[in-house]
């Protein structure tokens, strides 16, 4: 298993670089990870994507569609992908701390 060193603390990552328990996930780790997917500041923008995606995978157990994710947080596909530019699949739920999606995100 590999890991995943920040501020001096090192995460249990997978293959692909996403955490392996969802419940050490804080923002300064998720800023930590944000870099890695080539984000340098996350902006309200940011925070209002990744806090939807925690809050349905806690409620569901699973991350949502990308068309619901971008229904129900107003931001278009395009806007998602000029966020994280890695993908709401790749980047945004590795940066949300969920773990690596099955499907179609």
């Amino acid at each position: 298993m590999a890991s995943f060193e920040y501020n001096g603390k090192a995460v249990d990552v997978d293959e692909d670089g996403f955490i392996e328990d969802p419940s050490v996930w804080n923002e300064e780790l998720a800023k930590a990870l944000a870099e890695i997917e080539g984000v340098t500041e996350m902006s309200d923008d940011h925070w209002k994507i990744v806090h939807y995606l925690r809050d349905y995978y806690k409620q569901f157990g699973i991350a949502p569609m990308v068309r619901k994710l971008c229904k129900e947080t107003d931001t278009p596909l395009k806007r998602i992908y000029e966020l994280y530019p890695s993908g709401p699949a790749k980047g945004a739920c590795k940066v949300a701390g969920l773990p690596k999606p099955t499907g179609c995100v």
